[in-house]
């Protein structure tokens, strides 16, 4: 069974079309227009062992916001729509990544109840030429488009670049984790019997 799945979205703010593998191997093509987040996605794609296409053309004319927060929004509904119905999905995940001096914490529930906790102290406005407080509003449109309660944490760390890096690897891991298949979990793991 494959688990991959392609979605676009047309605005008049942006063009996103993207693609995703669950059971990749880290490949990616990634264009956003913004270099920072075109190498944070690289990674996500390559620790998660998510094969990623992300093109994405936004009006970076008037600001980055559209083009990262609707990019997440398309990443979310791309995660949502290659899990399918989600049978034996492991549905959770959790990693601590360190990253030099810094150290970030994901954990996840794919249960289709989306929330973000983001407590993230990020040091400068900027990360390359991404402004860095728009790496929440991109989480959290990933965690509502795909339904996902999402916890990051940065427990320690200094410089936005090191900061993001890590929690950008630890969500990958996390995310990894929990859309991995278990053959012992008959159907969805819940007791609802769905999820």
């Amino acid at each position: 069974m494959s688990r991959k799945a392609g979605v676009e979205r047309k605005t008049r703010e942006t063009q996103i079309v993207a693609e995703i593998e669950l059971d990749g191997s880290g490949k990616s093509q990634i264009t956003t227009g913004i270099g920072f987040l075109d190498h944070m996605l690289e990674l996500f794609a390559k620790h998660g062992l998510f094969d990623l296409k992300i093109n994405t053309a936004g009006d970076l004319a008037v600001d980055q916001h559209h083009t990262v927060e609707d990019t997440g929004i398309v990443l979310g509904q791309a995660i949502a729509k290659a899990l399918g119905n989600k049978e034996s999905i492991k549905r959770y995940g959790m990693s601590y990544v360190p990253m030099d001096e810094t150290l970030a914490r994901t954990v996840l529930d794919l249960g289709g109840r989306p929330y973000l906790v983001y407590e993230i102290p990020v040091t400068g406005e900027k990360a390359g030429e991404m402004d860095t407080e728009l790496a929440e509003d991109f989480f959290r449109a990933v965690a509502f488009n795909a339904g996902m309660n999402l916890h990051i944490k940065v427990l320690y760390g200094n410089g936005s670049h090191h900061i993001l890096e890590a929690v950008f690897k630890s969500f990958a891991r996390a995310l990894c984790e929990a859309v991995t298949i278990d053959k012992r979990i008959e159907g969805v793991l819940s007791t609802k019997g769905t999820l």
